[in-house]
């Protein structure tokens, strides 16, 4: 009875309650904090840039001793908003308990503007906040988040670190053969939407020649369209990419005018199919990109 009073009286410890922005985020989080309760206020066919702030996601930020965000002004349209609304003093901006993985990397400045005009579309004064298709960023915010996680749950900091350290030394291999893999990719051209793939061009050695926005985040216009195809007229690309969650209408508008092949590929980690992990979106990244290679070579012989 003894026995059964003292268990009655000591519960377990509930688990963390985490708010991850994106879904490259609750995955990170999964990793180092795995018995964590997650919440992803997006997924891979959505642009984060325009989120709806439903009431389910006041809920979860309401509930959260952690919130897990891009910042670089990606999510200036909705946070705030959500912020305010869900009232948790814990996830306010400036609070352990809020988590910008801009702040713990260096920012690549291709569509930077000293200030900010929606006539301008997404634009970040910050820098591009795509930063998560770079694995050396990735592995750079895992760290800062580590220490975080164990900041906030000290009785769970051991775990966070020793996963943390097993992580990094697979996810190092996993760069490794990574670029190994992607060689052929170095030096090509390809034309793609907005700035989403920015890093991951960086990191491949890809170089993205135009643009089928006229601005980042305004919608592809048929005039601009036109200039697209003017500009690659005499050095053809090598193929065009679009994020899952853009309209793929302005792709194959220039696909069926120069016969370059359209790759569609996730931005972030997927609900389902291979690019359901970190591991896997590089896996299914890189594989596409050397598909659409393939099919390039193919297609001017």
């Amino acid at each position: 009875m003894a026995v059964l009073c003292c268990a009655l009286a000591a519960p377990a410890a509930q688990a963390l309650e985490v708010f991850a922005c994106e879904p490259e985020w609750a995955a990170l989080v999964k990793v180092l904090a795995p018995q964590a309760r997650v919440t992803s206020a997006t997924h891979a066919l959505q642009d984060p840039h325009h989120i709806e702030a439903r009431p389910a996601l006041i809920g979860a930020l309401r509930r959260a001793d952690l919130a897990v965000c891009t910042g670089a002004s990606l999510e200036a349209g909705w946070l705030p908003m959500l912020q305010q609304r869900a009232g948790n003093a814990r996830v306010f901006n400036g609070r352990d308990g809020m988590f910008f993985a801009a702040d713990h990397v260096t920012l690549m400045h291709d569509h930077a503007h000293t200030h900010l005009d929606r006539s301008l579309g997404d634009v970040h004064a910050e820098g591009n906040p795509h930063f998560h298709l770079d694995p050396h960023k990735l592995r750079q915010v895992a760290q800062a988040l580590a220490d975080r996680l164990a900041r906030i749950d000290p009785a769970g900091a051991a775990g966070v670190r020793e996963r943390h350290a097993a992580w990094v030394r697979q996810w190092d291999e996993r760069i490794a053969a990574w670029e190994t893999q992607a060689e052929p990719l170095m030096g090509r051209t390809l034309v793609a939407q907005h700035s989403t793939f920015g890093y991951l061009w960086e990191w491949l050695g890809l170089t993205q020649v135009a643009d089928l926005e006229p601005r980042p985040g305004l919608p592809p216009t048929l005039a601009h369209l036109q200039r697209v195809l003017k500009d690659v007229a005499d050095d053809p690309p090598r193929f065009i990419v679009q994020a899952s969650y853009q309209d793929p209408q302005a792709g194959q508008w220039l696909a069926g005018r120069t016969g370059l092949p359209v790759k569609v590929l996730p931005a972030t980690v997927t609900e389902q199919g291979r690019a359901s992990t970190l591991e896997g979106l590089f896996d299914e990244l890189i594989e596409q990109l050397l598909a659409a290679l393939r099919a390039s070579e193919g297609a001017r012989r």
